[in-house]
């Protein structure tokens, strides 16, 4: 039965690979539960060390003690003259589709201790992340960081996974109410599976292993997006609005209100989502940036960023999940350290 099965799973993997492998990716999740709190959600497994490949090359990942994507581990005492910056965002801030060290966390890092600022940050980026979910992460283990900036990278699925997340609701004023105490879409399944030998390398090198995951893996998220669309009339481009921007932008605003408590500086990432080759659309409607703006809320437009580089340059990763290209890290890593670098004193007194 053993050879059996072997054999039958190699000709799949075969058939994979002739038929599929340019449009196949190798992109294992790696999510754990977490504890903050009274809250249980995601994050990335700690101490990991794993690949994600597909036709525009292999890209390593390294985790530290806490599941972030960086190589060292970081104390919550902050070391003295040090400037931290701590980074909430998804995929696109975690860095899919992109080198460990060309992240614009790790630009960000690298250019402010070029430019003799002592600095640390932290990249929290979890694949899949809601803002709903990143609020939770800032108020209950973010802030033990003590970060003197805190950046936000926001992306236009982010008005679908709020809803999804079900942490977070708007009352009948549109004040913010607490709904939920968890959520760990997959991660229960995630932590059977990874528990047998020989998963891990699976998920790193099978086609056929990763083509049967991943259209489970996105029949249910299709089902669960189905059923926030039917109650929220969800849209996933720019033209959304009503009660998926009311909540976004009240989530925004709670970090803003929280940061400004603690004398944390607050920047918001306007992260571009692809229109077609060469060209993005932002991710804030106008709608949101009206909010934004009316609350004094620090953000970085995608226009800003990239409108001199529209049909020119690849800001997204032409194939695979079509994350943000290492070119689009670098420009947001070097707007962020152009701003923090402007400012006469970065670090927060305690």
């Amino acid at each position: 039965m053993v050879f059996a099965f072997v054999v039958a799973f190699t000709i799949c993997e075969i058939m994979t690979r002739v038929l599929y492998k340019n449009e196949s990716i190798l992109f294992p999740r790696y999510h754990t539960n977490f504890q903050y709190g009274r809250y249980t959600i995601r994050g990335i497994r700690p101490n990991s060390e794993y690949w994600m490949s597909s036709i525009d090359g292999s890209w390593k990942y390294v985790t530290n003690n806490k599941g972030f994507r960086n190589t060292k581990d970081f104390t919550y005492a902050k070391p003295a003259n040090m400037i931290r910056v701590l980074s909430l965002g998804d995929s696109h801030t975690q860095g899919y589709e992109v080198r460990q060290d060309f992240t614009f966390s790790a630009m960000l890092e690298r250019f402010l201790n070029h430019h003799s600022k002592k600095a640390e940050v932290i990249n929290s980026g979890v694949s899949g992340f809601s803002t709903a979910e990143e609020l939770v992460f800032l108020e209950n283990e973010g802030i033990k960081y003590n970060p003197d900036v805190v950046v936000l990278g926001f992306f236009a699925n982010d008005f679908e996974d709020n809803i999804k997340a079900g942490l977070f609701g708007l009352d009948s004023q549109n004040h913010l109410t607490e709904e939920s105490y968890q959520h760990i879409p997959g991660v229960r399944i995630q932590n059977v599976i990874y528990s047998i030998p020989g998963v891990q390398w699976l998920s790193e090198n099978s086609y056929f292993y990763s083509l049967l995951f991943n259209n489970v893996w996105n029949y249910f998220k299709a089902k669960i997006g189905k059923e926030s669309e039917s109650e929220y009339a969800v849209q996933t481009s720019t033209t959304v609005s009503g009660y998926p921007v009311a909540l976004a932008a009240a989530l925004i605003e709670r970090m803003q209100r929280f940061c400004s408590e603690h004398g944390i500086r607050f920047i918001v990432v306007d992260i571009p989502s692809l229109s077609e080759h060469y060209h993005y659309n932002s991710s804030m409607p106008q709608e949101l940036l009206e909010r934004l703006t009316a609350a004094h809320v620090e953000y970085i437009s995608s226009q800003s960023l990239l409108q001199q580089f529209d049909g020119v340059a690849e800001m997204h990763v032409p194939h695979g999940h079509n994350h943000i290209s290492e070119l689009t890290h670098m420009l947001i890593g070097m707007e962020i350290s152009r701003r923090l670098l402007s400012s006469a004193n970065i670090t927060k007194e305690k």
